[in-house]
């Protein structure tokens, strides 16, 4: 039993709700098929109970954390951490008027986070042990490749993740459609034969185009077409994968935000993969429900960027076949927290030694990026 955990009962009544916004700048401007920026803003919820304090974050606009402060922690306060369930069905209930979907639904996944984390804690277990691994290490693509990049820096990086020995790698397309061609076969250039090439096109493409470039993308041996049209359109991404060349998966799902939007985008024959992302999925527990749900309709699952948030409950994901090692996600954490999981032949290996998710703050590396009044 981890020194602090209430005897008895197993009760672990949640004392503090912490929460922390930071902005950081990107390391050069980025932009895909449909939007651009130059930084990226981490809330981080922190849960202290019986002793132990447990860590969760999203990446989303600060003004999740003010919701979390003022909205979850009354919700919060003197309940069970040990009853996740029990604890985000309270809040479930508490945001039925604010909106669930989006920027709620990325502050509840903090939350859920958290809990998990702190459970595992007091409990002196990694995360992965306590869900039940079923790997111990977790696939990863490189991914990057911004439209925003030059070809060299393009080529650059998605060679540094090939000599890296991670066996696939992503750029993302459709800033500029007609210049999509001559960058996707630069990048099969720069990582040679054997390293798989994904793109993103973040829902830029119609149909029309998205079967257009296809084609011509599948000259360069292309395997994994990602939102080629909005995921909002079910039936469009079911035209594309229908029609899609063979051996040319069609992916999406990163911005589902529970079981209904996973449930709808499977029953569509939308996708050949199924995307889930712990950041907005309503956390560790949506992430497991997304997991269940490929099951049974026999999908793969990909965990979509913040790695070192996905390695325990990828561990744990039976039809989990990959995971993003998005290059601003994986950077900010290895700046920001402790305990960041290794990349070990193209695979990410968490710290089965250290209990929860394994990772601590640097707070005071993280201090010069604060925004506001992190309460």
């Amino acid at each position: 039993m981890a020194a602090g955990h209430p005897r008895g009962s197993g009760a672990a009544p949640i004392e503090r709700v912490e929460v922390s916004a930071y902005q950081i700048p990107t390391d050069a401007p980025e932009a895909d098929g449909t939007f651009a920026w130059d930084s990226t803003t981490l809330v981080v919820v922190e849960l202290t109970a019986g002793g132990q304090r447990g860590l969760g974050y999203t990446y989303t606009d600060a003004v999740a954390a003010a919701l979390i402060s003022r909205v979850f922690a009354q919700e919060l306060r003197s309940q069970d951490a040990m009853d996740i369930p029990a604890r985000m069905t309270a809040l479930l209930r508490r945001v039925r008027n604010l909106g669930r979907p989006g920027l709620v639904s990325m502050a509840l996944s903090a939350v859920d986070a958290a809990l998990w984390d702190v459970k595992a804690r007091l409990l002196g277990l990694p995360l992965a042990r306590l869900l039940g691994a079923v790997r111990e290490r977790v696939p990863l693509y490189g991914s990057g490749g911004f439209t925003s990049y030059s070809v060299e820096r393009l080529q650059q990086q998605l060679a540094g993740w090939a000599e890296q020995g991670i066996p696939r790698v992503k750029m993302k397309v459709g800033s500029h459609p007609e210049e999509d061609p001559a960058r996707v076969r630069a990048a099969r250039t720069a990582i040679g034969d054997r390293v798989e090439l994904f793109v993103d096109a973040n829902g830029a493409y119609t149909v029309a185009q998205t079967l257009a470039l296809a084609d011509r993308f599948a000259e360069c041996g292309v395997s994994w077409f990602e939102e080629p049209v909005s995921s909002d359109d079910l039936e469009g991404l079911h035209r594309v994968r229908s029609r899609a060349p063979a051996g040319m998966a069609v992916a999406a799902g990163e911005y589902g935000d529970g079981g209904i939007y996973f449930r709808r985008m499977l029953a569509a024959g939308a996708v050949d993969v199924l995307q889930a992302d712990v950041t907005r999925c309503l956390g560790i527990t949506g992430f497991l429900q997304a997991d269940a749900l490929c099951d049974v309709y026999q999908v793969p699952l990909s965990g979509h960027c913040a790695p070192a948030l996905h390695a325990h409950v990828a561990c744990a994901a039976r039809r989990l076949v990959h995971l993003e090692y998005f290059h601003d996600h994986a950077r900010l954490e290895r700046m920001l927290f402790e305990g960041v999981p290794e990349v070990r032949e193209g695979a990410l290996v968490p710290d089965l030694s250290r209990p929860g998710l394994g990772l601590e703050l640097k707070r005071a590396d993280a201090a010069r990026y604060a925004m506001g009044d992190n309460t």
